[in-house]
């Protein structure tokens, strides 16, 4: 199962939410084994900026986790409205 989280930022506020998201990201990484990614639409509307988090292979357990980890490195503070998640899984092909 895959996680993509997909939310807005206002210009301003980009470079604190990176300084907020990267080491979020690297202590998931640490104590969860998900390695995340960090991406934006190349595109800016009304001095707002489009981001998603992706973070493949989740195990059991990790949304939780992942919830605690924004509320603890305070993310919420630099987004504008809420982060939308989307869960994706593996298709596998009839045989």
């Amino acid at each position: 199962m895959d996680l993509y989280i997909y939310y807005k930022v206002k210009d301003s506020d980009a470079a604190s939410l990176l300084a907020a998201v990267a080491p979020m990201q690297a202590n998931l990484a640490r104590h969860h084994g998900v390695t995340g990614q960090l991406k934006r639409r190349p595109d800016t509307k009304e001095d707002m900026q489009t981001w998603m988090e992706v973070y493949p292979s989740v195990p059991e357990g990790f949304a939780a986790a992942l919830h605690d980890a924004v509320a603890q490195a305070g993310v919420d503070q630099f987004t504008t409205g809420l982060r939308h998640t989307e869960v994706f899984m593996d298709v596998v092909p009839c045989a």
